[in-house]
């Protein structure tokens, strides 16, 4: 019931949003993760098809062609931006109007991790997400297009949209490395402390509001329950994820002074 209050909590947050620049229905959504929420950005990898969802028949039921999602239809950031009343959020690196940013942007990759060694080469890393959103924000140029006060009024009352975690649990043993790992506590250590680096570089250029969505049971994904003979729960992923999901919520505290008017939605 908590999940289900803190969810609308958040959507509500994103419909509450007034700007200045005209008076705005929404708060702009900047988006980073995983194939949860990756609108195709993976297309545009040169280096390899790995997690690429630009085949049949991803997208049959909504779009009629696939689009790069994991998924035959919307994602649940397209649901969000649906009720947020934007245009459909398209991929990041696919060609765009810069007009956009007054709505966001969605940076996700699927099989991208918090770690840069999560599927190296195949993804766009939550660090490489970071530097295309400083890119996308950056200071002169926001300014240049809406004036000073606008330009932070933008970001401070954006929502910072995150789904990641779930493939640094999971490629260690579908990749078959796991044996590296540290202990659990250092590796679940290393997961949030990148984390929290990339929360507070957002918080520095205005971010807020953030929202998280939760890492599921991953021990009952197909992909890692094959990896066991019997088919059962895969113990140490899922003992991996929940590590995290108890260590999210203290993301902004880690070893430094807290945040000044900072939210964390879990959804």
């Amino acid at each position: 019931m908590a999940k289900v209050a803190f969810f609308f909590i958040f959507i509500f947050s994103i419909r509450a949003s007034c700007s200045l620049i005209e008076c705005r229905t929404a708060a702009a959504v900047f988006v980073f993760g995983d194939s949860f929420f990756d609108p195709g950005n993976n297309n545009y990898i040169k280096t390899t098809t790995l997690d690429q969802a630009n085949f049949w028949p991803y997208g049959v039921t909504y779009f009629k062609y696939p689009t790069g999602r994991f998924s035959d239809g919307r994602l649940i950031s397209d649901f969000i931006a649906e009720y947020a009343k934007f245009p459909l959020m398209e991929p990041y690196l696919q060609s765009r109007n810069y007009n956009q940013v007054y709505y966001g942007a969605n940076f996700a990759s699927a099989g991208a991790g918090v770690l840069p060694e999560t599927f190296r080469g195949a993804v766009i890393d939550l660090s490489t997400q970071l530097k295309y959103f400083k890119k996308e924000v950056n200071t002169a140029r926001l300014i240049k297009k809406v004036g000073v006060f606008d330009s932070k009024t933008i970001l401070s009352n954006a929502v910072y949209l995150f789904s990641i975690g779930t493939n640094d649990y999971i490629s260690p043993f579908v990749l078959k490395n796991s044996s590296m790992l540290p202990s659990h506590q250092e590796y679940v250590a290393m997961v949030i402390g990148n984390l929290t680096q990339v929360v507070r570089a957002i918080y520095k250029k205005g971010g807020r509001r953030f929202g998280f969505l939760n890492l599921g049971d991953l021990g009952c994904l197909p992909g890692l329950r094959i990896l066991k003979k019997s088919g059962g729960m895969f113990r140490r992923s899922f003992d991996l994820g929940k590590a995290t999901q108890r260590g999210t919520p203290k993301l902004p505290l880690r070893n430094e002074e807290p945040l000044d008017g900072f939210q964390l939605y879990s959804i």
